[in-house]
C-alpha cells in the first residue's frame, strides 16, 4: 500500500472529537478507527502493538542494530477538529496542479487569490475535499506517514536503525491528546510530533494555553414590566465581549502575539456561557491574560450582583522551548535529517501547540515536524502527496541517524 491509499482510507473514518464530552475518547466513533489501525500496525508486522481501553496505540518496530541506541518515537494524534464535519468525507486527488482554481464542488473554489499558499505546490498531486467537510490531513497525514516509514525501514533492512515506537492518539484538537499518553510505557529518550503544517515546518515553541469558560445569570421577567428588574443575560454577555481588547484576537495577530479566542457563546435572557482560549508564547504575559479575563468577571459581579458572571480558567498546556533549549541534539537531528533529504527547513513558533508540548513537560521532549496539511479545520484543507513522502523520508533518515548518534 502506497502513503497516497492508505492516506486516503484513514479520511474515510469520522474521528472527530467533541470539547462537550467529559469521556475518553471523547466520542465513541475515534475508537472505530483506533481499532482499524491497530489491525492495520498488526498487519504491516510491527511488534507489542496495543490499543487501551482510552483509545491510545502504541506499537515497536525492533531494532536492527547491535549496541546501545537511543529510543525514539513518532506520534500523532487521529481525531479531526471539532470546528467541520468529518463525516463523509470525500477526497480526491488534483494531479499535477496548474496554479488555477480548484472547483472543489458547485459553487466552492479553493483559490490562490484566497490561499496564495496554493502555489507552493504548483506541479505537485493534491488531495482536496469537496468542500462540505475538513479533510483530515490534520494529523492523519502524520500517521500514514509514520506507518509508510515503519514499512520502508521494515522492507530495507540495509537501513540501519535502533528501536522505533509508535503512539496514536485520539483527543488533541481539543487540547487533551497526551493527558493520557502513557509516557514511560512508551519507553522513548525523545520523540517526534509529526503534526505540523507545510513542507519543511520544524516547531519547538509553542503557545501557552488555557481555556477559559464564562458563566453568565440572568433574571427573566416579562418584557412589558421589566424596568428595573430584568438582567439579560445576552446584554451581558455582550458587555464582557466588549471588555476583551478587539485587537488581540486570531484574526489581528501573527508571529509571537498572543489573543484571546471566543470559540462559542450559548446565550438567552437567563443564561449566557461564552467559551474562550488563551494563548501567549511569552509566559509572563500569558498569566496576565488569565488574570485579566478573570479581573473582567470580577468586574462585572461588583456591578450586577455577586456571582451573576464568573469566570473558570483552566490550563491547557505550555511552551515546550524551555524543555527543548537543554537537549537541543533532538533538533539538529531533524535539520541533518531535513538536509539529507532535500528539504529546506523552517524553522517557527506554533501559532497553536500540539501533544510533544505536554509530553515535553512530562519528561519526554518532543518537537513536531511537518506532516505537509494545509489550511487545516475547514473544508478548503489540502496536501501534497510530495509532501508527505518527503515526511515519510525525513522520519526513516532520523530513524537512521539516531543510530549512529552515540559513535
Amino acid at each position: 500500500m502506497d502513503i497516497t491509499e492508505r492516506f486516503i482510507n484513514y479520511t474515510k473514518f469520522d474521528t472527530q472529537s467533541s470539547e462537550e464530552s467529559e469521556s475518553v475518547p471523547s466520542t465513541q466513533k475515534q475508537l472505530i478507527f483506533a481499532k482499524y489501525l491497530k489491525e492495520e500496525l498488526e498487519n504491516e508486522g510491527l511488534q507489542d502493538v496495543e490499543l487501551d481501553d482510552k483509545g491510545y496505540i502504541y506499537a515497536t518496530l525492533p531494532s536492527n542494530v547491535k549496541g546501545k541506541v537511543p529510543t525514539i518515537g513518532f506520534i500523532s494524534h487521529y481525531d479531526t477538529s471539532p470546528d467541520c464535519s468529518g463525516a463523509g468525507i470525500k477526497a480526491r486527488i488534483v494531479n499535477n496542479y496548474d496554479g488555477n482554481d480548484i472547483m472543489l464542488s458547485e459553487g466552492i473554489v479553493s483559490s490562490p487569490a484566497k490561499f496564495p499558499e496554493l502555489m507552493q505546490h504548483v506541479g505537485e498531486d493534491l488531495i482536496v475535499t469537496d468542500g462540505h467537510t475538513l479533510l483530515g490531513a490534520d494529523d492523519k497525514a502524520g500517521i500514514a506517514e509514520i506507518v509508510q516509514a515503519m514499512c520502508y525501514l521494515r522492507d530495507h533492512k540495509e537501513i540501519k536503525h535502533g528501536k522505533i515506537r509508535v503512539g496514536f492518539n485520539p483527543d488533541e484538537e481539543i487540547g487533551m491528546g497526551a493527558h493520557h499518553f502513557n509516557v514511560e510505557k512508551f519507553g522513548c529518550e525523545w520523540a517526534y510530533t509529526m503534526d505540523g503544517g507545510d513542507l519543511g515546518e520544524l516547531e519547538f515553541e509553542n503557545f501557552n494555553a488555557a481555556s477559559a469558560k464564562i458563566q453568565i445569570k440572568g433574571i427573566s421577567v416579562h418584557p412589558g414590566y421589566a424596568k428595573g428588574k430584568m438582567i439579560n443575560a445576552n446584554m451581558l454577555a455582550a458587555e464582557f465581549i466588549g471588555m476583551l481588547p478587539h485587537d488581540e484576537t486570531p484574526e489581528t495577530t501573527e508571529g509571537y502575539q498572543g489573543f484571546y479566542h471566543l470559540l462559542g457563546i450559548k446565550s438567552n435572557i437567563e443564561s449566557a456561557t461564552l467559551s474562550y482560549i488563551i494563548r501567549d508564547h511569552d509566559r509572563e504575559k500569558f498569566e496576565e491574560r488569565k488574570r485579566f479575563i478573570a479581573d473582567c468577571a470580577r468586574q462585572m459581579s461588583v456591578k450586577y450582583g455577586e456571582g451573576m458572571v464568573e469566570a473558570e480558567v483552566k490550563d491547557q498546556y505550555y511552551n515546550m522551548k524551555e524543555k527543548i533549549d537543554p537537549q537541543m541534539h533532538v533538533i539538529d537531528l531533524v535539520l541533518k535529517a531535513m538536509q539529507e533529504c532535500g528539504v529546506p527547513p523552517r524553522v517557527s513558533p506554533i501559532r497553536g501547540g500540539t501533544d510533544g508540548a505536554q509530553l515535553s513537560f512530562r519528561g519526554l521532549p518532543c518537537p513536531n515536524i511537518f506532516a505537509g496539511g494545509v489550511n487545516f479545520h475547514g473544508p478548503y484543507e489540502f496536501v501534497s502527496i510530495q509532501s508527505m513522502e518527503k515526511a515519510m523520508q525525513v522520519v526513516v533518515k532520523i530513524c537512521e541517524l539516531t543510530a549512529s548518534y552515540n559513535e
